[in-house]
């Protein structure tokens, strides 16, 4: 573990209270460990226009499963890029729809287009990408 370094940030009172407030209702015990979680939450997020940088996601998908080809289209594209789609999970939701979850790995601009192809594909109600982090540069 590296060397624990503690620094000062002026706020304003108002601001400190409304990031009090959201610490109380997510169950931090303190701000630091609020701000870290900040912190690290950005560098996730720049990891992911890095080109070279390897990065985790899911994304998630809602169709109507009875739409002709929908389901064979999302296989079929799922299966061209084999190496960035490493999990996924179907999940019949009621008699028409359906929620995919796939786990994906990847250079985040590739992940990104593979995300924006499944999620465009004509008759997917709803998508999202949740961009994460594979941990080792995560402190």
């Amino acid at each position: 573990m590296s060397e624990l370094i503690r620094f000062g940030i002026s706020m304003d009172s108002r601001l400190l209270a409304r990031f009090d407030q959201l610490i109380d209702e997510k169950g931090y015990s303190n701000r630091s460990e609020a701000i870290r979680d900040l912190i690290r939450d950005e560098l996730v997020e720049q990891s992911w226009e890095e080109e070279d940088k390897e990065t985790v996601g899911t994304i998630t998908l809602v169709y109507d499963h009875e739409i002709r080809d929908l389901t064979e289209k999302l296989i079929d594209y799922q299966h061209q890029v084999h190496g960035a789609v490493i999990s996924s999970l179907h999940v019949h939701l009621d008699k028409h729809n359906c929620l995919e979850v796939l786990v994906v790995k990847g250079k985040g601009r590739e992940i990104k287009k593979v995300a924006d192809r499944l999620i465009g594909t004509r008759g997917v109600k709803h998508g999202k990408l949740v961009t994460t982090t594979t941990g080792r540069d995560v402190f």
